[in-house]
């Protein structure tokens, strides 16, 4: 069940709020899709973080309005999909693995697999499933060609330290629907008992 639609003002908080907030909402580029299961958080204050050091024509959507899309290549190789957010300018929410619901088949043909597990389980599989690319940097993620939208019931929220990064790679700040087979990668930690969908006790 799909509920609130979010606005601009939904994303000016803290990004570990948000990124715990976006477990289970409803992300969708041209009708194709699905629900949020992973996220990481990234602020100015991170190390970890692109903006970490001021802003650079690279990480220019970091520090443009929330609620938009920051879109970078890894390895020079892969897209992956960020949503700038955050109480202070230079914060984003890497969007890690979704679960797919729409448009199934269009995301095996880009993909290239029959297997759903693998569709969006990681950043660059789901940016290649739902056709994100550059052109979307600093798109609104508020309007089409996307839609974002929260669930109406909330899922257990684990927690972890980040993948695939050196700097602060201890700090817990990858979110995730606790026990959810899309992830793309299990968490070892529990579910913490007092996080719900809003990202707060």
């Amino acid at each position: 069940m799909i509920g609130q639609h979010l606005d601009a003002a939904w994303f000016a908080r803290p990004v570990d709020e948000v990124a715990q907030a976006l477990i289970g909402a409803c992300l969708t580029l041209d009708g194709v899709g699905g629900r949020i299961v992973e996220t990481e958080a990234y602020d100015a204050d991170d190390p970890a973080s692109h903006s970490f050091r001021g802003p650079t024509r690279r990480n220019a959507a970091m520090f443009g309005p929330v609620g938009h899309a920051y879109v970078y290549r890894i390895y020079g190789l892969h897209w992956c999909l960020n949503i700038v957010c955050g109480d202070a300018p230079g914060g984003a929410v890497l969007i890690r693995a979704l679960q797919p619901t729409t448009g199934v088949d269009l995301m095996k043909a880009r993909r290239g697999i029959d297997a759903a597990r693998s569709l969006c389980s990681g950043p660059a599989r789901l940016c290649q499933a739902l056709g994100v690319d550059d052109r979307l940097n600093h798109a609104s993620m508020l309007r089409t060609p996307f839609a974002l939208t929260l669930a109406e019931t909330s899922a257990p929220v684990a927690a972890g330290s980040r993948i695939g990064i050196t700097k602060a790679a201890d700090r817990v700040r990858r979110w995730g629907e606790a026990r959810s087979p899309w992830l793309s990668r299990p968490f070892t930690a529990p579910p913490h008992p007092e996080l719900t969908r809003e990202g707060k006790a």
